[in-house]
């Protein structure tokens, strides 16, 4: 029998950029996962991070001769783990299954005993890390305006990581994941975060550490930032040791931060008033998605910022787009978090509802994503609320931020919001029940109390 017969018995390593492959073994892949088209590629789970990927087969190696090449020009800690892990996966196996070295020219034309475990190193430009819970269907590139999705370009190419310096500012649910992709795939990047315990991690995997945001500029050519609300950007530019004291003519600094439009304009004009350059990018997503890099960038601003930045925003996320002048990926964003936000109010609403007419909440969910309205959002987060588990993926107390600054938007241009201004304020009363440092489906709470 072939060897794709098998392919649950072999492990592989990704190529992440500069980064050192990585290991892995491939698996079964969902049932419901659709599998790439016009790809010969097998479903992966990456040891150590438990992210998966689609990989190529022409891109698959042994393993056992370059394992030892591998250790040496990678001292992390995460990399040495994840190998401590395959070789206790092999000791486990070991009497059970047979190991065989085939060279790649092998792989395909030649037959492979029954039951035989084969060590593959895979070479691949960039992580294709997702979890089981998404969609790993290519993405396609929406338009001029935005950049082809990271999983999408992954397979059809070569990505480099920009050789600009990378500073970012706060490690926050979001900043921790992008600044662990930025990393992995083999961007220089020098952190700072208000809490400096939160950079130790990164300093462990091979990142800079900047004392203060005046300092982190200064030493880099891109600083992003991402901190929780339009108060804490303001203070992190303006305040004392600020961005502002670090920056000079041709410096680039990009604000992921949602906050409304009027404080983008403010810290677009007072960066440009010193020679700077720059660019909004606050992302649409999770903790968990920005783990994977499986982020949504919503850019404006400078347009030759957001071409510099390709590469991070290909680590970061799946894709990005560009809107034009600064203020619009804020009002955009506001936006879409104003929709999310009173879905996830309604999905609670719905819930208690169901449960006060003695419906089945578990059937109300198992009907609910049988239909139209079927999505990984709403399965996760009714089962989170289902298990009582309200570990923070997107805090509650942002999203009710995101509410009150749309609504104002809303204000501005004589536009109602009647429905985010109901959900508001049942996010106020889920705040007031102590739940602003829970996931935003704690918002459930607010109904049962």
């Amino acid at each position: 029998q072939r060897w794709v017969n098998f392919s649950l018995m072999m492990f592989l390593r990704g190529k992440l950029g500069r980064y050192p492959p990585w290991p892995g073994k491939i698996v079964s892949p969902p049932k419901d996962l659709k599998k790439p088209r016009g790809k010969k590629c097998f479903f992966v789970k990456f040891f150590g991070t438990e992210d998966h990927a689609w990989i190529k087969v022409e891109q698959l190696k042994p393993y056992h001769p370059h394992k030892e090449d591998m250790v040496k020009i990678n001292k992390g800690k995460r990399f040495q783990q994840a190998v401590d892990a395959v070789e206790e996966y092999l000791k486990k196996a070991k009497g059970k299954e047979s190991v065989s070295l085939l060279s790649t020219s092998h792989y395909v034309a030649q037959s492979i005993p029954p039951h035989s475990l084969m060590l593959v190193v895979l070479s691949l430009s960039l992580s294709l890390s997702l979890s089981l819970s998404l969609s790993l269907s290519l993405s396609q590139d929406t338009g001029s305006t935005s950049i082809q999705a990271a999983d999408s370009t992954a397979v059809n190419g070569s990505i480099t990581p920009t050789d600009k310096r990378i500073g970012f500012l706060g490690l926050g649910l979001m900043g921790s994941g992008i600044v662990s992709n930025l990393l992995k795939m083999g961007h220089v990047v020098t952190v700072w975060n208000r809490t400096a315990e939160k950079c130790d991690l990164f300093i462990q995997e091979g990142a800079r550490l900047g004392r203060t945001p005046a300092e982190v500029v200064s030493m880099c050519d891109i600083t992003f930032s991402c901190v929780s609300d339009p108060k804490a950007a303001r203070d992190l530019v303006l305040g004392p040791s600020g961005v502002l004291q670090g920056i000079r003519p041709g410096k680039c600094y990009v604000e992921m931060s949602t906050v409304d439009p009027e404080t983008i304009t403010e810290l677009s004009q007072v960066i440009t008033s010193r020679g700077g350059r720059f660019l909004e990018a606050p992302v649409s997503g999770s903790q968990q998605l920005s783990n994977d890099g499986m982020l949504v960038i919503v850019a404006a601003g400078d347009r030759s910022v957001y071409e510099d930045c390709s590469s991070c925003f290909q680590a970061m996320g799946k894709t990005s787009f560009f809107l034009g002048e600064a203020g619009n990926a804020a009002r955009m964003m506001l936006v879409l978090n104003m929709v999310q936000g009173s879905f996830m109010a309604t999905i609670a609403e719905g819930l208690t509802l169901a449960q006060a007419t003695g419906q089945s909440q578990q059937t109300f969910l198992d009907i609910l994503c049988q239909g139209q309205m079927a999505s990984t959002f709403v399965d996760q987060k009714c089962q989170n609320i289902l298990q009582g588990n309200f570990k923070p993926d997107y805090y509650l107390k942002h999203i009710q931020k995101d509410l009150r600054l749309a609504i104002s938007m809303g204000d501005s241009v004589n536009h109602p919001t009647p429905m985010a201004a109901a959900a508001n304020e049942v996010y106020k009363r889920a705040k007031a029940l102590d739940q602003s440092d829970n996931d935003m489906s704690a918002v459930y709470r607010a109904y049962i109390h």
